[in-house]
């Protein structure tokens, strides 16, 4: 299928603006630029849901969370997110929206990882962070206003490949208990081997922006190759919570996404995949640019609502319907 039209709009729109490749910008101008793309591409969640920014202990001192709540009289499951921007760039900010969205649709407790990232912190921090993150938010989840018994981990992009090897390091640990994993567009073989080089060029994520996200996230190339870093190369995925893997057609990463939903299938785990025709990497969330993220939201709130046995939705701040 060729380009979604809304997407060459966009394309059109960035190329026409002419700024700086990514590779060639500091980490700080790479993340100012991320988050101006975030804010225009993003709109606004339809009914604000009250947060609380807190800290949780991590590996190497507090780890900065956002917590997502709707006033409920009861517990609501717990998604613990990860959010992407290839180990780089990306905050609690940039994907502030989503989570609301999640949190209102599901609805549930939302926890927002704010990990470390590169390069000023390398691999495994980020994922060491994310770990120890899960693990408090399913030791606290009552205090929360969340039910431990039904947690899920979930993550876009780099997000998805720390939510996915949460999911296997919780299984090897025996806790916490995780029941589900969201991951949209996952990176799960960062050797590269996997990339869809189609789509390597010209369709925001380039070949040159993921060489430059590995080299600021790994201190050897060789740990590219360890399970932590490429989900795809694990031993083995027995015994792993069930799984919606969300994918975009023209996305470098695609192929290797779907190669570890099939992994997880042949493992014995359920999962669902659910690949978005010309969409690109990233269109999760763009809701003022794509119908097709659109789609997607409502899919993913669908998926945590089955899969996390969410009852009927509480009313929203304000008491609206």
């Amino acid at each position: 299928m060729p380009l979604d039209p809304q997407v060459r709009m966009l394309l059109d729109q960035v190329a026409a603006m002419g700024g700086p490749p990514m590779p060639t910008m500091s980490p700080e101008q790479a993340r100012a630029g991320y988050r101006m793309l975030m804010s225009m591409a993003v709109g606004p969640a339809e009914a604000p849901v009250p947060t609380e920014d807190r800290t949780v202990p991590g590996p190497a001192g507090e780890i900065p969370v956002r917590v997502y709540r709707l006033p409920s009289d009861r517990p609501l499951p717990v998604v613990v997110y990860f959010h992407g921007g290839g180990f780089v760039i990306g905050d609690l900010e940039t994907h502030d929206t989503m989570c609301q969205r999640l949190a209102a649709g599901v609805p549930a407790v939302v926890v927002s990882v704010d990990y470390r990232r590169a390069p000023e912190h390398r691999f495994p921090a980020a994922v060491d962070d994310c770990e120890a993150a899960a693990a408090w938010v399913s030791a606290h989840a009552a205090d929360l206003g969340g039910d431990p018994a039904r947690l899920a981990v979930a993550g876009d992009s780099c997000g998805g490949t720390f939510a996915a090897a949460v999911a296997r390091r919780a299984r090897d640990k025996g806790g916490p208990p995780i029941v589900f994993q969201l991951l949209i567009y996952p990176s799960t073989d960062a050797t590269g081997s996997s990339l869809v080089m189609e789509y390597t060029s010209g369709y925001m994520l380039d070949l040159d922006t993921l060489t430059w996200f590995g080299a600021s996230y790994f201190s050897d190339p060789d740990q590219a190759r360890l399970p932590d870093a490429s989900p795809l190369v694990a031993d083995y995925l027995t015994g792993l919570p069930p799984a919606l893997v969300l994918t975009a057609e023209c996305d470098p990463l695609r192929d290797e996404g779907e190669a570890y939903a099939r992994r997880l299938r042949e493992a014995g785990v359920a999962v669902t995949t659910s690949r978005y025709a010309g969409m690109i990497h990233g269109f999760y969330g763009f809701d003022r640019i794509f119908d097709a993220s659109k789609r997607a939201t409502a899919e993913t709130v669908s998926a945590l609502r089955d899969a996390l046995g969410s009852e009927s939705e509480p009313k929203p701040p304000g008491g609206a319907a």
